[in-house]
């Protein structure tokens, strides 16, 4: 029983409807609440605010350790690499020029991968440094990476022997980043609806009707599903997988040294400071079908890699606290490239990114707002 206020105002036929309210769904309502400012845009989300891997990742800004992208040279070559490449650092600066650094709480303090002493992953990397350099540079303008011989015992590391470097990323606070985006996105006329749990999509002639859990639906004329690492229950034909990151934060620690983010064992371990203590996340690889789960939760097994981690490398010697644990959902694949692409007439996706969210996502959301348009 709705009055004509609440039936004008906020449950009226939405033009659009995005399916959740992480980077890439506010990004996706407000870029075409922009191209079409007349029309009603509505996203909906499952939690009480923006709470998939948009707000439960570690707060990295990067476009790629070298051992990653070295790997993906070989793999994929060089043309597909490198595209992938400048499709990141692309975001991330459309990112900070949209919302500003003091606002997502980027610090252009650097980003590392770090080699332990005599790991083979070493050798490899430093067998394609130089090459990986020239091919980035007409993109950077410059080389993107160097070695930084003094890095490790600067930062307080031990046994690790290489520290590549590069200037080019750096740490960022997801949470001011998402509270931003949604104010931005409301204030521009975007309506954000939480503790909505869309069940089903079923297309109608003449909109797509969107199931919810409590049995009522709402009918959209067009439909865009970013819910990432959870796409599977909306459209489980896609090729989109959840991957569950874990995440550790110790307590404040009186000197603590590092400063900008790490990659370690081709980035399944990274971790970084945060007002004076250590946020350090991964492990997924010890256990892979354990951690290709939609279910939030932590294990003995990958808590128990990074507190050893955390002992005998980051902060050898020195005890600890932990202070926090949590995880996020990913959303992964047979390949790295997003999928954005109408798979019905009403209906476009914009999922599996890869673990890159944050570099991707605005550009993602582009085109998904302008194939939601057409």
């Amino acid at each position: 029983m709705l009055s004509i206020w609440e039936s004008g105002s906020f449950h009226g036929r939405p033009h659009l409807a995005v399916i959740g309210g992480g980077i890439v769904g506010l990004f996706t309502a407000l870029f075409y609440k922009r191209a079409h400012p007349h029309h009603r845009v509505v996203v909906l989300e499952r939690g009480p605010w923006p709470s998939g891997a948009s707000v439960k990742n570690a707060g990295f800004a990067c476009f790629g350790s070298p051992s990653e992208l070295l790997a993906d040279i070989a793999k994929e070559g060089h043309d597909v690499a490198l595209a992938r490449v400048e499709n990141r650092w692309r975001g991330l600066l459309e990112l900070r020029a949209e919302l500003g650094d003091a606002t997502i709480g980027f610090e252009a303090t650097g980003g590392h991968e770090i080699y332990r002493e005599h790991d083979p992953l070493y050798t490899r990397v430093a067998q394609g440094f130089d090459a990986l350099n020239a091919a980035l540079l007409p993109l950077f303008g410059g080389p993107a990476f160097r070695w930084d011989p003094t890095a490790a015992q600067r930062f307080g590391l031990r046994g690790i022997g290489h520290v590549a470097r590069t200037d080019l990323e750096g740490p960022l606070d997801t949470g001011l980043l998402m509270s931003t985006l949604l104010r931005k996105a409301v204030a521009e006329g975007v309506l954000f609806r939480p503790m909505i749990t869309v069940t089903a999509i079923e297309e109608a002639p003449d909109a797509a009707h969107l199931v919810l859990a409590d049995g009522s639906v709402i009918a959209a004329g067009q439909v865009v599903v970013a819910t990432n690492g959870y796409a599977h229950d909306l459209l489980p034909q896609l090729d989109v997988v959840p991957a569950r990151g874990q995440v550790l934060l110790t307590a404040p620690l009186p000197g603590l040294s590092l400063s900008g983010t790490f990659h370690l064992d081709e980035g399944f371990y990274y971790f970084r400071e945060h007002h004076g203590a250590v946020l350090l996340g991964g492990g997924r690889n010890l256990d892979m079908p354990g951690e290709t789960t939609q279910s939030e939760g932590i294990t003995p097994l990958i808590q128990g890699a990074l507190e050893h981690l955390l002992s005998d490398v980051i902060l050898p010697d020195q005890p600890f606290t932990i202070a926090q644990r949590w995880s996020g959902i990913m959303g992964l694949g047979t390949s790295k490239t997003p999928i954005i692409e109408r798979v019905s007439d009403r209906v476009t996706a914009a999922v599996r990114m890869g673990g890159m969210g944050v570099a991707i996502g605005i550009r993602v959301a582009r085109q998904a707002a302008a194939l939601a348009g057409t």
